[in-house]
């Protein structure tokens, strides 16, 4: 999960692990957190298409 700037940092985008697209301000979640966090809309990379590894469609 890549972190945004400023106060609460919130999520911006969703990576697969060692993703060459993902920023600095990232941290480690679940599969579950991670398929939440899309459902909620946060954004997945077009690079490395985590909706994509977790099976869903993009």
């Amino acid at each position: 999960m890549e972190l945004g700037i400023g106060v609460g940092r919130p999520p911006i985008e969703v990576h697969v692990g060692g993703c060459h697209a993902a920023g600095k301000r990232q941290r480690a979640i679940s599969r579950e957190q991670a398929l939440a966090a899309l459902a909620d809309g946060v954004r997945a990379c077009i690079h490395c298409r985590p909706d994509t590894e977790l099976g869903i469609l993009g």
